[in-house]
């Protein structure tokens, strides 16, 4: 938990905020729209939030001829986050960085990982598809294909009796897919504790929602499934939100939530992102923007200061360079790598077809 500047005594210790109307599906009440965040809560998701954004804003000039997926979506993700615990799984899509973040990955072990290098979160192996964390089950490179995953981590939990819910994310480009409303139909059979929940940025690979969708209202897809739309760029609202559901999910089955968000950039970085209205783009940062909109909460509520805000920034900065630096200069894995970890604990004198060299019985992975 970041620690809270106690010098910064006369300021308030919580505060009461007003969010967005939530859009309900099949449902008589919804979240409370009147939420309060403590000074220590608002910090720490300003903290989280900022490195994220700094975090990906290296990744893609790291990585500006490769095909990554910036994330920058830090209200769902830390929103989402606050309102489970780490007993709760979470699965997701391609565009994974913050979430990886959040989940536990280090800024170091998600850069490293872009990178190639052996201080990444799989030592270099997977990329951006391919990272892991306790109870994260990765960003996922086929389209849609988490969903029905989510629903089995789902199955896993109701089977054991755990208390726990399975947040199950994908995109507005996904939810088209079959396998969706397969795991949709399944999951309500059995009742299972799952929260279906699509981040809407708007548009998939160059394709607005409008053109792709004959219904728009992507909270209400899950027809028989109750559902929800949250503003996905307020904090606040999606933590208040995931907690609502997660209550509802353990006692009654699944849900599906919309998370009406955004992204500024393209796709990926093939994707120019010419179908967009530039004019779009810089309302929605001027006016939506979640951090400045957390930033100004935070401010009015006299729960911080600018300087407070300021330093916090500063240090992230620098930790997220030092991150990059170390993600850039560290060596790549030997070949022989390749080779290993391909099963656990596999017998000393098997072979990879095709290769000259052993698999050891023990791995460094």
């Amino acid at each position: 938990m970041f620690q809270v500047d106690q010098s910064s005594a006369h300021l308030k210790a919580k505060a009461t905020f007003e969010t967005q109307p939530y859009k309900l599906h099949k449902l008589t009440e919804g979240p409370s729209t009147t939420v309060k965040m403590t000074r220590a809560e608002g910090l720490q998701f300003y903290k989280e939030m900022v490195t994220i954004r700094k975090m990906e804003t290296v990744t893609a000039n790291l990585l500006s001829m490769c095909c990554s997926h910036i994330y920058y979506k830090e209200a769902c993700c830390v929103g989402m986050e606050s309102a489970i615990t780490k007993d709760d799984a979470v699965i997701t899509a391609y565009r994974a960085h913050g979430w990886a973040y959040i989940r536990g990955i280090s800024v170091l072990g998600v850069l490293a990982e872009l990178t190639g290098r052996v201080s990444g979160c799989a030592r270099g192996k997977g990329g951006s598809m391919h990272m892991y964390a306790p109870n994260f089950y990765g960003g996922n490179g086929i389209v849609g294909a988490q969903v029905p995953l989510g629903a089995g981590i789902a199955l896993s939990l109701d089977y054991e009796k755990k208390p726990n819910v399975c947040l199950t994310l994908y995109g507005d480009g996904a939810a088209n897919q079959g396998q969706v409303f397969e795991a949709f139909n399944i999951a309500k059979l059995w009742k299972l504790p799952v929260i279906f929940i699509c981040e809407n940025n708007g548009y998939g690979m160059g394709t607005s929602v409008k053109r792709a969708s004959a219904s728009t209202d992507l909270y209400t897809r899950g027809d028989y499934i109750p559902g929800i739309w949250v503003d996905g760029m307020d904090v606040l609202a999606v933590k208040e939100c995931t907690r609502f559901a997660k209550e509802y999910a353990l006692q009654h089955g699944p849900l599906v939530i919309e998370c009406d968000t955004y992204r500024y950039n393209g796709h990926s970085p093939s994707d120019p992102a010419r179908y967009r209205d530039p004019k779009e783009v810089q309302d929605v940062r001027e006016n939506r923007d979640p951090i400045n909109n957390l930033k100004n909460r935070l401010l009015t509520k006299e729960l911080t200061t600018e300087d407070e805000l300021k330093n916090i920034e500063r240090d992230i900065r620098k930790n997220v360079d030092e991150a990059a630096a170390k993600a850039q200069a560290d060596p790549e894995l030997p070949l022989e790598e390749l080779y290993k970890a391909i099963i656990k604990d596999p017998p000393a004198d098997m072979r990879v077809r095709g290769c000259e060299l052993s698999i050891q019985a023990k791995t460094t992975a």
